[in-house]
């Protein structure tokens, strides 16, 4: 029987669940409904008034009313549309958004939510170690922005290297062995590849003389438990001359439940307090432990969590925030999109980093996955709607989040880039994958990809967004506003009986559509942005594309041209005008 699996999992919710409908698609569904119902009616009045005023036959009225719903309706709208959207793609690329999704162009513009991971987005994505403790309370701080250049740290000012201290070695080598990186020089260079925070302890050896490769030459790995986010932790087993050990790595809430100890509550207490202190600082705090097992363990398909470990010490990375993040988290609430945090960080450490962010001030704005468990979608909307910050979430609690948040009204943008982020990337209404550091399976799940991995760039794609979507309503305005212009005349003319002849044969109503619904729509798709798009509210998500105002605005801009237009009719029948000349310089008027 095959074997449950994490991956298949998130393939289950990837494939199961429908995409989200970027807001334009919905809204353009909406509207188009609306138009052909409105459209039809109008046609059949007027059709009706020309039999039973004018007295057409019906074979007459039938190619007229086909005629002018043709013309009524903009049909001209889908090939300005996808010019609109074209010419907006066009410049979202060159602020650094690549569309995968025409019908996405406008999507980051209409979001009201907005759902972004901690690192690699706000932050800079470049891990480094600042900080080592171990039990004893002894702490090694970097020198500078990181470790110096020679492989030295620093204790109360005096210089260490690694090998000089045989707990900082055991600590060190535990967190090169843990590890599914690589890091080496290749002409002269640093090459990497993996995630950030293997690298950045891979980093940590390199810098203190403890590789990877040698290590790994006299002590081969026989088996691992990956890491996974519902699991906190990830182990390698290792086969040597004195016997099978296992280095682990993980939060330290859950690698400090499989040490020794665990078995001493004071101590325990002590410890979780040294890593909630370190978590303050802003860094992310891994805990690192090794152990012997037995050679069966190691050899195990699927090894159980190693227990009875010996704790080494916690080691706190920092990840910088990138330059303007907090200018551009500021313009997201300037603009009324809600920016949140979700993230697989502790606790504390969200909130040291969303404080920097002015995303969160207090504790109670930050939501744990533990919070989480077993609450009802109800529940989770309560939650979304005081939370800033979400912590140590798993997938499923991330597509979970995305839910709620659409669920409660929200149109919403979720950024992402590994695998774990596809449910949640595919669930939103606007999936953001990062170009740099992302998976082919994040950016196949997404609709925008941010080609340097900045949230200040995302900031960009709201702007286009909402200039892309003001052309298009722009573009909707003229169409609907000369089509119902043109319905509204003939309408007018067949009321007044016998005093007006038909003022446009149906072959002129087409020409009229042609000429006047074709290059003019076009034209107003490059229309440049307005100086206050990022000053406004978002749209409310149940607003529609021809709202009250265009309604309004419509309305009056098509009583005007009908009126003027049967208004020059009746002038030139009443100074006896010859009929088809009337209706040619209506035409031209």
């Amino acid at each position: 029987t095959a074997t449950p699996t994490g991956v298949g999992d998130l393939a289950l919710d990837v494939v199961g669940l429908p995409a989200g409908k970027p807001p334009l698609v919905q809204r353009m569904e909406r509207f188009a409904h609306t138009v052909a119902y409105a459209v039809l009616a109008a046609v059949a009045v007027v059709t009706l008034l020309g039999i039973l005023v004018h007295g057409h036959t019906v074979k007459e009225m039938f190619l007229f009313g086909v005629a002018l719903a043709v013309s009524a309706i903009p049909e001209g709208l889908p090939a300005a549309l996808t010019v609109a959207l074209a010419i907006a793609t066009t410049r979202m690329a060159r602020r650094g958004v690549i569309v995968r999704r025409l019908a996405a162009v406008e999507g980051l513009g209409s979001c009201t939510a907005a759902a972004s991971d901690k690192t690699g987005t706000p932050t800079c994505n470049e891990l480094t170690v600042r900080e080592i403790r171990l039990l004893d309370g002894r702490q090694f701080e970097a020198t500078g922005q990181g470790f110096s250049p020679n492989g030295e740290v620093r204790a109360d000012g005096t210089r260490l290297q690694a090998a000089d201290d045989e707990t900082l070695a055991h600590l060190v080598r535990a967190s090169v062995l843990c590890n599914e990186a690589d890091l080496h020089q290749r002409d002269g260079h640093w090459v990497w590849h993996g995630d950030p925070t293997d690298v950045a302890l891979l980093s940590l050896g390199e810098k203190v003389g403890i590789r990877r490769g040698e290590l790994l030459a006299g002590q081969p790995q026989v088996n691992e438990i990956p890491f996974e986010p519902e699991h906190q932790f990830s182990a390698t087993y290792h086969r040597g001359d004195g016997g099978t050990i296992v280095c682990v790595k993980g939060a330290p809430e859950r690698v400090l439940g499989m040490c020794d100890c665990s078995q001493n509550p004071q101590q325990l207490v002590e410890l979780q307090a040294v890593a909630e202190s370190m978590a303050q600082l802003g860094y992310r705090v891994l805990a690192m432990a090794d152990g012997s097992v037995a050679e069966d363990v190691a050899k195990a398909a699927r090894p159980a969590a190693p227990s009875g470990l010996r704790l080494l010490g916690f080691v706190g990375m920092i990840d910088p925030l990138r330059p303007g993040v907090r200018e551009a988290v500021d313009e997201c609430h300037r603009a009324g999109i809600t920016v949140c945090m979700v993230t697989g960080d502790h606790p504390v450490t969200a909130l040291a980093i969303s404080r920097d962010l002015g995303l969160a001030s207090e504790p109670d704005q930050v939501v744990s996955g533990r919070d989480l468990d077993g609450k009802s979608p109800e529940e989770i909307r309560a939650a979304i709607r005081h939370g800033r910050v979400f912590a140590r979430v798993t997938p499923r609690q991330k597509l979970e989040l995305v839910e709620a948040a659409r669920s409660e009204g929200h149109f919403v943008a979720v950024t992402g880039d590994g695998v774990n982020d596809a449910p949640a990337l595919r669930a939103a209404n606007i999936g953001v994958a990062m170009g740099k550091a992302d998976t082919d399976v994040a950016r196949e799940a997404a609709e925008l990809v941010i080609s340097d991995d900045n949230f200040a760039t995302i900031v960009a794609g709201v702007e286009e967004g909402r200039v892309a979507y003001d052309n298009v309503r722009k573009v909707i305005y003229l169409l609907v506003s000369t089509g119902a212009a043109e319905v509204l005349l003939i309408g007018l003319a067949f009321a007044a009986g016998a005093m007006l002849p038909l003022p446009l044969w149906p072959v002129q109503l087409l020409w009229l559509n042609l000429v006047t619904n074709g290059i003019q729509g076009i034209a107003l798709a490059f229309e440049p942005g307005e100086s206050d798009v990022l000053l406004r509210k978002p749209r409310p998500p149940r607003e529609p594309i021809f709202n009250q105002l265009m309604i309004e605005r419509t309305i009056v801009a098509a009583v005007v041209m009908a009126l003027v237009g049967i208004a020059a009719f009746w002038w030139m029948i009443d100074a006896e005008w010859p009929v088809d000349s009337a209706r040619n310089a209506l035409l031209l008027l």
